[in-house]
């Protein structure tokens, strides 16, 4: 892997141990993950009182909510691209100006198809910061500290749901569900930070000079350019799929699938999942951490093993839930391995693809996982609607051993040991 400029020296989790430059890249996208996730997280608490206002239907609050993940595809090809060609820090800024704009526009829509577009412009937004953060902390830390870095960025994810749900029930009551996407502005603040603080990496400094001099070339067909790297293309998308639907699908289907088992009223599950989500929260945070201090240490393979395996194992065992307390923590084990995998999807990408299309590596196949992992609602409806809640836990627990499955085929995972580091090669 291509050092910082301070590379040569200890870097860890210590502030101390970092250098100025690593401090704001972690900071920056830490941050930009936090606001982000919060304005795409202010829907889940505003759509009720929307549809009512706009009488819209069902239906085409369904689409509403969906909307974000298909933009998220465009945005994910496009912004990896253009992050690739002509810099992260300056498409950094770009994806988070879009989603602040798709954020703030949207307390002055009143009809489904301009608040479609809103939210279509959202994912785009979202979608193309992934890769960018991700590409950033695999070029300004140490090849045995990004998944931990990449990790703490992902958390920030988790941070900025709590603090939608924190502002939702602190503004909505006074000012409505326009007036909570009107602090949708917030996110302003890691633009301001990136602009006047963040530099390029010397890595894309070196990929934009050899750009120059003609020695590299950026190509969209560098991610599949090679029977090897196109057969872990694939995998990867397949594993992301996973990881989304196991994420969305048992998230969305919460409530119902409480009261299935449980046997509980909607205004009892309600008041419950305001209050149990935080745990479940936590435990994917600590997850997330958990799963970046394995791969550091034992590479991959192993972390990834370990975490799927405990998917399985648990999302079945959360079958037996019983009561509340058992819900409770149940849950916050299965949010643990499920989903503490998502930030190290980003941290070995970064190493398995060339500098000239890591952003749009990372872009791409986290999209494409995202796109299709959205239907995973649906088909777990289907489910629910003609079997019972065991067939759909036991149907996720044989897509994580699938997953398993295929990521034990992926060549480059036995070599990217804690030790190893990244090599560019096309």
């Amino acid at each position: 892997m291509i050092q910082s400029q301070s590379s040569n020296k200890e870097d860890n989790l210590m502030s101390s141990k970092m250098t100025s430059e690593q401090k704001v890249v972690l900071g920056s996208t830490t941050l930009g993950f936090t606001l982000d996730h919060m304005d795409a997280t202010f829907l889940s608490f505003a759509l009720a009182p929307m549809i009512a206002e706009l009488h819209i239907t069902g239906a085409q609050g369904g689409i509403i909510a969906a909307m974000s993940n298909w933009g998220a595809l465009l945005g994910s090809v496009l912004f990896g691209i253009l992050a690739d060609r002509i810099g992260r820090v300056r498409v950094l800024s770009y994806t988070v100006m879009l989603v602040t704009f798709a954020t703030v526009i949207l307390a002055f829509l009143d009809n489904a198809h301009t608040i479609y577009a809103s939210r279509f412009l959202l994912g785009m937004g979202t979608g193309g910061e992934y890769g960018v953060s991700m590409a950033l902390i695999a070029e300004s830390f140490r090849a045995n500290r990004v998944g931990r870095m990449s990790s703490i960025t992902a958390i920030g994810g988790q941070v900025g749901a709590i603090l939608a749900a924190i502002l939702a029930t602190l503004i909505m009551p006074a000012f409505g569900w326009r007036g909570l996407f009107m602090i949708g502005f917030l996110p302003l603040i890691v633009v301001y930070i990136v602009r006047r603080h963040l530099k390029e990496t010397p890595a894309f400094e070196q990929l934009k000079s050899d750009y120059k001099s003609g020695r590299k070339k950026f190509s969209f067909k560098f991610i599949a350019n090679t029977p090897k790297r196109a057969y872990t293309s694939l995998v990867l998308i397949i594993m992301l799929t996973i990881q989304t639907s196991g994420y969305y699908g048992l998230m969305n289907w919460l409530p119902t699938i409480m009261r299935k088992q449980l046997g509980i009223t909607a205004t009892v599950t309600a008041g419950y999942v305001n209050l149990g989500m935080i745990p479940i929260i936590m435990g994917m945070a600590v997850g997330m951490m958990t799963f970046g201090t394995i791969l550091d240490r034992i590479g991959p393979r192993q972390a990834f093993a370990i975490f799927l395996i405990g998917s399985a194992i648990m999302i079945y065992t959360f079958t037996f839930a019983y009561n509340m307390w058992t819900l409770t923590i149940l849950g916050a084990i299965v949010g643990f391995f499920s989903n503490g995998m998502y930030g190290g999807f980003g941290a070995v990408i970064s190493r398995l693809y060339p500098a000239e299309i890591r952003a749009t590596a990372a872009n791409t196949l986290m999209g494409s996982g995202r796109a299709l992992g959205a239907f995973s609602s649906v088909v777990i409806g289907w489910i629910m609607d003609n079997y019972d809640v065991a067939t759909v836990m036991l149907s996720l627990t044989v897509m994580y051993l699938i997953s398993l499955a295929f990521m034990l085929t992926i060549p480059d995972f036995k070599k990217l040991g804690a030790n190893s580091q990244y090599q560019e090669t096309n």
